[in-house]
């Protein structure tokens, strides 16, 4: 039976990773995550999810730097204000794993990607009396792929940012039912 849940923005993170000056990963993440997800348990190919991420959001614990990545170099936060995910194919993969294919857009540009998806958990009952369920998924894009191409060639032959980026997402969903309650 399918079941609309609401992504619970309190409760979800998107986070990503990419190699700095080519010596260590630095972390950063987005504060609001929110948007809806479909799950039919028993036919997950009539699954869906659409997710949207509050570009201004981002964070990587460094003041100066965040604001040098809402800015045009990189996700230009004013032209392109929202970072989407919208399914297309939701395929099992595993025990309790997915392969979920859809579009992904950053800085007004769209290309199609794979995230693998651990869960969803089980369906709880939270304090509150809403209904939840959770999931964490993954995927590694280009991100010259999306038009974030700025960089800065080091004195010893590398580059100040990796176009490899990885991204992870936890996501607690509640019941739409329960949401509207």
């Amino acid at each position: 039976m399918k079941t609309t849940y609401t992504i619970d923005p309190a409760h979800s993170s998107a986070q990503f990773i990419v190699r700095h000056m080519m010596i260590t990963n630095v972390r950063g993440g987005f504060s609001s995550v929110a948007g809806a997800v479909v799950y039919d348990p028993d036919n997950p190919g009539e699954s869906s999810i659409d997710v949207v991420i509050d570009a201004s959001t981002i964070s990587t614990m460094d003041a100066q730097r965040d604001a040098h990545l809402r800015s045009a170099d990189f996700l230009h936060v004013e032209e392109h204000p929202a970072i989407t995910f919208k399914s297309k194919k939701v395929a099992a993969s595993g025990d309790g794993e997915f392969k979920v294919t859809g579009d992904l857009t950053i800085h007004g540009l769209t290309k199609e990607v794979a995230l693998k998806v651990e869960g969803p958990t089980s369906e709880e009952k939270d304090p509150y009396g809403n209904r939840r369920i959770g999931a964490s998924a993954s995927t590694k894009i280009k991100r010259s792929d999306f038009g974030l191409t700025w960089n800065v060639a080091l004195e010893t032959g590398g580059i100040v940012v990796g176009d490899d980026l990885r991204i992870e997402l936890d996501i607690s969903m509640i019941r739409a039912e329960a949401a509207a309650a």
